[in-house]
């Protein structure tokens, strides 16, 4: 090789170790602005009563994100409703027992 191509090269290895960044994966400023809207949580199918149960399918994964993830939907089958909730309503961990 030439010393201009090796150079050219050199260059080209240079910016795509830039690109690459530092193969830590971490939400960009503009999809943490956007999470909580993108996200969705989990909410009531149905009004329940205190001392309900909860079920499986009393549950619904609604928009937005800023309540319970539906990643911890099994921590929450079985427990307790610890008062009164409309459908629609957004879950939140002081709901349940």
């Amino acid at each position: 090789l030439e010393p201009h191509e090796l150079k050219a090269m050199v260059s080209a290895i240079r910016n795509i170790e830039l690109a690459m960044g530092t193969g830590v994966k971490k939400p960009s400023e503009s999809e943490i602005k956007n999470m909580a809207i993108a996200r969705k949580s989990i909410h009531l199918k149905r009004n329940m009563q205190k001392g309900d149960l909860i079920k499986e399918e009393d549950l619904d994964m609604l928009r937005p994100g800023d309540g319970i993830s539906p990643m911890r939907m099994e921590e929450l089958l079985g427990k307790i409703c610890q008062r009164d909730l409309s459908a629609g309503n957004q879950l939140k961990i002081e709901d349940i027992a």
